[in-house]
């Protein structure tokens, strides 16, 4: 027996020089297949290829209906990836994955032309191929198509990780996404539903006559909302540039010029931090409907919430956090102060001298120059949000932290701003719009000051949107949907990067 001691470093030093030296002898072996289909006159990149069916149309027409060892007398031509392969003498299988899922290859040689039993020899796991042939069932009950010509699409110079299992970690699928969706038939499910949601709410706002269009991603004001912006440079204009950070602002001016009810569905970009419910490039929905309010708004957000749940889940109903959440039905609604004071057990208003000191108390830390409204936000943010499970519209924030919302119609301290909190996660913002140019400019003013105390992310100063205000903008209710936030609920996946199809990572070392 040999007592000496395992050398850890040395082992797995020798095991990642093993592993390197076989995928090098992988990719030389794979650059050798390539020449000798070129030597044979098989181009390994085609231009184009006409498939009449996919996998799941066959697998729906013929599952439970061929016996095993019956032909269809169906011919099909398929294209897709080869993700197993399984070699038997004269007789070979292959799995052909396409966009719809994944059919078998039952492939004899003596069935094929000489150039298809040629090209047989040099297909690997991974390369994309056409097949044509006679749809059939093995003997073992497997619905296949019976080949009959092979062709080389694209000769895969890397091979699929883990052989067809497809990658295991995490941060892998997230950084190379193209892997994962190639290898993870359900990987491609978040993609799908995506899909499905963002034509669902625009069929859905469309027939309520709302007119989708675009505004500018970049812009010399970028404002909105309270967060940072990322910054460029025009070299032809010579200005500073930043991505926006909202939509709302362009909106209210296309609201301006007569356009009653509208949206977009669009990209933003805010620099702040990554985590599970936060990525600083994602998908934003905003519209504005004139002559409404936040009243009329709540009950916009339900119809496109039980639409959208339909159209993913087939189901009104939805599964979070071992919760099950009708969206039929009345949803809750809550003022953000009564939701402060139930959690504190005793009553919390905007002008309680010790709001910092109760903060204190429950645990929560605020910063002293923090205005009451700002301080009870906090409040709510740790206390109360994340408790928030069954639909809840919480209403009336402070007016110093709704700078574009219209003053409270009964109490000018607030505002008529909601929220909408499922499954203890916003999923959506709020307001009757503020029309009024001059208490505008005074929200944005303070704002500044705000600004030059050291909040970054204050609101700025937007002369030319308040140029459009004083024009006259009709009374309205808004509202922001996060697409990505709404997604990770419907699906109940543990993070915004599960649901985006090519996340932000640090740089791999």
């Amino acid at each position: 027996m040999n007592d000496r001691p395992r050398d850890r470093a040395a082992e797995t030093a020798a095991a990642d020089e093993d592993d390197g030296s076989r995928e090098a002898e992988i990719l030389r072996a794979r650059r050798e297949s390539l020449e000798r289909l070129r030597a044979t006159g098989i181009e390994p990149f085609a231009l184009r290829f006409e498939p009449d069916a996919h996998a799941a149309e066959l697998h729906a027409e013929f599952d439970g209906r061929l016996e095993p060892g019956e032909a269809s007398g169906r011919d099909a031509i398929v294209a897709g990836r080869i993700v197993l392969a399984r070699r038997m003498g004269k007789l070979t299988f292959l799995v052909l994955r396409d966009a719809t899922g994944d059919l078998q290859l039952f492939v004899e040689d003596a069935s094929m032309d000489e150039r298809s039993r040629t090209l047989l020899s040099d297909i690997d796991l991974g390369d994309i191929v056409g097949a044509e042939g006679e749809v059939m069932r093995t003997r073992r009950g497997e619905l296949s198509l019976r080949v009959r010509a092979l062709t080389m699409l694209t000769k895969a110079l890397r091979p699929l990780p883990e052989k067809w299992h497809g990658l295991r970690d995490p941060d892998l699928q997230q950084r190379r996404r193209y892997l994962h969706l190639a290898t993870d038939l359900e990987a491609r499910g978040p993609a799908l539903a995506r899909a499905a949601l963002l034509r669902t709410l625009r069929s859905e706002l469309d027939a309520r006559g709302f007119v989708e269009v675009e505004t500018p991603v970049l812009q010399t004001v970028a404002g909105g909302a309270n967060a940072r912006p990322f910054t460029t440079h025009h070299h032809v204009l010579d200005v500073e540039m930043k991505l926006r950070i909202s939509l709302e602002l362009y909106l209210k001016r296309l609201m301006v010029g007569g356009l009653e009810r509208v949206y977009e569905i669009g990209r933003i970009f805010r620099n702040e931090g990554i985590d599970r419910d936060h990525n600083p490039e994602f998908t934003m929905l905003e519209l504005y409907q004139a002559y409404g309010d936040y009243h009329d708004i709540m009950r916009l957000t339900q119809d496109l919430l039980v639409a959208s749940a339909r159209a993913v889940l087939g189901s009104a109903t939805v599964t979070f956090g071992g919760h099950e959440i009708p969206l039929e039905g009345e949803w809750s609604r809550i003022t953000l102060l009564e939701a402060v004071s139930r959690a504190a057990g005793e009553r919390v208003t905007l002008d309680r001298p010790d709001l910092p000191a109760l903060a204190e108390r429950l645990g929560v830390v605020v910063d002293p120059a923090w205005g009451p409204g700002k301080t009870v936000q906090e409040l709510y943010d740790k206390l109360v949000e994340h408790t928030l499970i069954a639909p809840t519209f919480v209403c009336d924030y402070p007016r110093e932290v709704s700078p574009l919302a219209r003053p409270h119609r009964d109490d000018p301290s607030l505002t008529e701003h909601f929220d909408l909190v499922i499954g203890g996660v916003e999923l959506a913002t709020a307001f009757s719009e503020l029309t009024d140019p001059d208490e505008q400019r005074s929200k944005f003013e303070a704002q500044l000051a705000v600004r030059a105390a050291g909040d970054e992310e204050a609101h700025p100063l937007d002369e030319d949107f308040l140029r459009a205000l004083e024009h006259g903008m009709p009374p309205q209710g808004g509202i922001g949907i996060g697409i990505d936030r709404l997604l990770k609920f419907l699906l109940e996946t543990a993070t915004l990067r599960d649901v985006i199809l090519f996340p932000h990572h640090r740089p791999e070392a």
